[in-house]
């Protein structure tokens, strides 16, 4: 029987008078990171570390964000600055063109305001032979067509030159009474002239607030306050009040049309109908003068091919602050507007 023998390597617990511990490579492999000297340090480090660092590139993106809010304000203001700049310099001959296009608002690009400042800044250019009105309208207020219509004619009488206007598609109603107020008209054998009337429409919904039961509880201070009111009947006196008033404004427009027509104009009892016409049935009724573009009269008319553009249009900071349009960003174009110097 043999005796057992003790691993020279493994020391026996009793002979060494105390506990059998593992040697330390086997804790260390067993903790791993946890068993190296100063690793709580080295994490802390690499957490502050990434913390500046995404510091720095949310400072960075503000401060951008803010250099490009300054810039686009001081394009604004640069832009408008620059449209409202008299022009200094002296031009070569050629023709002056304003463009009438869309609905004759108060607001809109063809406003009393926009044409007129346009036209203006046309006659006073001492390059410009002559002034050319590019119409293609189908008419609207009364009231910017008839700040329009006087303004032209002072403007013509002032600077002696003459002025023209030249029809593309259409040319009807509150446009025809801004195109009288030209030396002789331009059309196409086809586009649409006339339509010398007012208008003013709405609906009545009487008869049916009657058949669903509903009444319409609408107090008032004045007889006629609310007289235009869709929901309450109308009064024969005040049909026949509304009906003046719309005659008076439709004189004053045929007024205008013989005042800038003249001889010319070959009347019937349909001229001043609110009826429309063809460019070449309009030609014939002395509602315009020739057949012509506006190429064809800067060049046999004004004899002065080169066209120049007066016409203001929204430029490209306007169009972002429409379309993204915040408030501020409209805000600011509209009060740099206001600013007198700046018109």
């Amino acid at each position: 029987m043999t005796e057992p023998t003790l691993d020279p390597e493994r020391p026996d617990a009793s002979s060494q008078g105390g506990t059998y511990r593992p040697p330390a490579q086997a804790v260390r492999s067993d903790t791993g990171q946890a068993g190296k000297p100063g690793w709580e340090r080295a994490t802390l480090e690499k957490l502050a570390f990434a913390a500046l660092a995404e510091q720095r590139t949310a400072r960075r993106w503000r401060n951008f964000v803010r250099l490009a809010w300054l810039a686009f304000f001081a394009t604004l203001v640069w832009i408008a600055a620059q449209r409202g700049a008299p022009i200094t310099e002296v031009s070569t001959p050629h023709t002056a063109m304003v463009e009438i296009k869309g609905e004759i608002a108060s607001g809109g690009e063809a406003s009393a305001e926009i044409v007129i400042n346009a036209a203006r800044a046309a006659f006073e250019d001492k390059g410009a032979q002559a002034v050319v009105l590019l119409i293609n309208s189908p008419g609207g207020s009364p009231v910017q067509a008839g700040i329009i219509n006087d303004e032209l004619r002072r403007l013509k009488a002032m600077h002696g030159k003459p002025m023209y206007a030249v029809v593309e598609e259409t040319c009807v109603s509150a446009a025809y009474y801004v195109a009288v107020s030209a030396d002789r008209i331009f059309v196409d054998k086809a586009s649409i002239v006339g339509s010398i009337g007012v208008l003013m429409d709405g609906f009545g919904f009487t008869g049916l607030m009657d058949k669903l039961g509903v009444e319409r509880r609408l107090m008032t201070a004045g007889e006629n306050k609310g007289f235009l009111d869709p929901f309450s009947p109308q009064t024969e006196r005040q049909r026949a009040f509304t009906q003046q008033m719309l005659d008076q404004i439709h004189n004053q427009f045929i007024d205008a049309v013989k005042l800038g027509r003249g001889s010319r104009l070959k009347e019937s009892p349909d001229t001043f109908s609110g009826l429309f016409w063809i460019g070449q049935q309009a030609i014939e009724l002395g509602l315009a003068d020739q057949l012509g573009s506006l190429d064809f009269v800067a060049r046999e008319i004004v004899k002065s091919e080169d066209i120049i553009d007066y016409t203001r249009r929204d430029n490209l900071a306007e169009r972002l602050a429409k379309r993204f349009g915040a408030s501020i960003g409209d805000g600011a174009v509209r009060a740099l507007r206001s600013v007198s110097a700046f018109r």
